[in-house]
């Protein structure tokens, strides 16, 4: 189990560097999140997805299930 925790780990590591590379690439849409809840809120959350979005949202997704399983992992080995 200890490799397989490694291995999780570095995918964790690597994945927390992508995901800040990512969103730093982003173009800010402007405004804040105070306007996010205002008139815009519906463009902020999905009308207009790009892909660097999408990838953002899959990197996300993918990085809390290895942090899931690095928590069962090491809770399940204690």
């Amino acid at each position: 189990m200890d490799i397989l925790e490694i291995i999780l780990n570095v995918l964790f590591v690597l994945g927390s560097i992508l995901l800040i590379a990512i969103v730093l690439m982003q173009e800010g849409k402007g405004g804040g999140l105070g306007n996010a809840f205002g008139g815009a809120g519906g463009e902020a959350f999905g009308h207009s997805v790009g892909g660097i979005n999408r990838f953002t949202a899959w990197i996300a997704g993918v990085l809390m299930l290895v942090a899931l399983s690095i928590a069962l992992i090491s809770n399940t080995g204690a």
